[in-house]
C-alpha cells in the first residue's frame, strides 16, 4: 500500500492506495507548529480507526506548498513508516514538460494536478483547483505545462469582505437562488459566489482561445479542490469535477519514482 499526502495552506489531504484502488482518504488542518510526533499520533489514529496496519505501507509521496511543515512531516514519515518519502519537486520524474519561465516556481500541487490530467484524460486540458488560492493551469495534449493564472480563493475573498468592511458579517458560502437579493447576507453570498462563477468563465474562455491559437484542440476543463462543486456546477465551462485529481496525480508520480524509496 502507498500513502499519498498533499500539503496545502489550509488542509493536508491523505490517501491510501492498495494497488490502483483508493481505499481511504482523510483531511487534516495544516499547522506548521505541530511536531513530528503530533502528526504521527494523528495519522496513526486514522490508521487504527480504519483497521489499516501501518507496517503495510511500502512507500510515501508528499507534495507541499507549505515549506514550514516539511521538517516535521519528513521526520514523522521516517519515524513511523520507516521509509524515505518521495517529495514532489526538482529531480522527480513527472512525464510532463514545464514551460514556465522558471520551472522551480511552479507549485507542487499544480504539477501533480497536471500530471494527473495528462495521464488520465490524455488531451489538451485546463485544470481549475479551488483551494486557498484558485489556480488555472493549461496543459497541451503532448504534456507541455504552459502556465496559467492564480487568483485569491473564494474563502479568502469572503474573509476579506468581513474583515475590511465594518458592518458586513461573516457568511456561509452557499449559493442563493437569485442574484438580486433582499438582505445583506444573501447579497454577499450572491456577489461572492456568482462573481466567482463569472471570473471562472472569463478566464477559461480566454485560456481556451490562447491554447487554440497555438494549434491545440478545444481544451477539456477539469475542476478539483474543496469548493469545486459549489462553483463548477453552475458553469457550463467545466466538463468534469474530479475531487481526487491531486491524490491520483501523487499516485501516478509515485509509480514513476518508487525506485527512489528505500527502507
Amino acid at each position: 500500500m502507498v500513502l499519498v499526502m498533499d500539503v496545502g495552506n489550509t488542509n493536508i489531504v491523505l490517501g491510501i492506495y492498495n494497488g490502483d484502488k483508493l481505499i481511504c482518504d482523510w483531511r487534516l488542518s495544516t499547522d506548521s507548529k505541530r511536531s513530528a510526533d503530533e502528526y504521527g499520533i494523528m495519522v496513526a489514529s486514522l490508521f487504527n480507526i480504519n483497521h489499516i496496519n501501518i507496517e503495510e505501507i511500502e512507500g510515501v509521496i508528499v507534495s507541499s506548498v507549505v515549506p514550514n511543515t516539511m521538517y516535521s512531516l519528513e521526520r514523522m514519515i521516517k519515524k513511523y513508516f520507516h521509509t524515505n518519502p518521495i517529495i514532489v519537486g526538482p529531480g522527480v520524474k513527472t512525464g510532463i514538460n514545464i514551460k514556465y519561465d522558471n520551472p522551480k516556481e511552479v507549485g507542487a500541487d499544480r504539477i501533480v494536478n497536471a500530471v494527473a490530467v495528462h495521464e488520465i484524460y490524455k488531451r489538451a486540458s485546463i485544470i481549475i483547483d479551488f483551494g486557498t488560492a484558485t489556480t488555472f493551469c493549461a496543459m497541451t495534449q503532448n504534456g507541455d505545462y504552459l502556465g496559467g493564472t492564480i487568483c485569491p480563493g473564494i474563502k479568502i475573498a469572503s474573509e476579506a469582505l468581513f474583515e475590511r468592511a465594518a458592518k458586513l458579517p461573516r457568511i456561509e458560502l452557499i449559493k442563493p437562488e437569485k442574484i438580486i437579493c433582499k438582505n445583506t447576507v444573501s447579497s454577499m453570498q450572491s456577489g461572492i459566489v456568482y462573481g466567482y462563477i463569472g471570473q471562472v468563465e472569463y478566464i477559461v474562455k480566454h485560456m481556451k482561445k490562447e491554447m487554440q491559437a497555438i494549434g491545440e484542440d478545444e481544451p477539456f476543463v477539469v475542476a478539483t479542490g474543496g469548493l469545486a462543486k459549489l462553483i463548477a456546477e453552475e458553469s457550463n465551462m467545466v466538463d468534469k469535477i474530479d475531487p481526487y485529481l491531486t491524490i491520483e496525480g501523487l499516485k501516478i508520480i509515485y509509480e514513476k519514482n518508487k525506485e527512489q524509496t528505500c527502507e
